[in-house]
């Protein structure tokens, strides 16, 4: 665990260069995000929220908060985010979101960074709207990083999809293996 206890150092260190870093959250409000969502974040991804800060760090200093409202650019919390996401289980519609996979950075232009709860390592993938192809939500998903962790220290490093730089290093992805099965 020195290494998490490590890379949640590093982040806390970057993220306070942030000017929209917010405060952390609580316990408290963790315990009641992860009962309204109906599953535990990512351990990496609760202590970020916990001992970091409530978002407005990492790429492009644009984590979203965890819960609450709109942050202050507007854009809702990954708690919201996600429930507005899913539809009823009786609802009538093509619609779906896989269950555990939390939008926590809002890219624009109908693009969302999410961490899937689900997976060991935290998988991120990237949620691209303008994808689809017809009614196939499979081809909208697509694996950022392999982990969290992953992701993050391509952040620390400067070397994200977000960079300057970022178009001349030919980043794609690849979709998402699991998207078909969990859709």
């Amino acid at each position: 665990m020195d290494n998490f206890e490590q890379l949640v150092e590093r982040v806390a260190a970057k993220a306070a260069e942030s000017e929209r870093l917010l405060p952390p959250v609580s316990a408290e409000a963790l315990d009641e995000a992860e009962r309204m969502l109906g599953f535990r974040l990512h351990p990496l991804l609760a202590a970020l929220y916990m001992k970091v800060g409530n978002g407005g760090f990492g790429p492009m200093d644009s984590l979203l908060p965890l819960s609450g409202g709109p942050n202050p650019d507007g854009e809702e919390a990954a708690v919201e985010e996600y429930l507005g996401r899913t539809p009823p289980a009786d609802a009538d519609t093509w619609w779906s979101w896989p269950v555990g996979v939390l939008p926590i950075m809002d890219e624009g232009c109908a693009r969302f960074a999410c961490v899937d709860c689900r997976s060991e390592d935290g998988t991120v993938l990237l949620f691209d709207l303008n994808a689809i192809s017809g009614q196939d939500l499979s081809r909208a998903w697509f694996v950022d990083a392999g982990s969290l962790a992953e992701w993050l220290e391509t952040w620390l490093a400067g070397r994200g999809r977000d960079e300057d730089d970022a178009a001349d290093e030919g980043f794609e992805m690849a979709l998402w293996p699991e998207a078909s099965a969990r859709l």
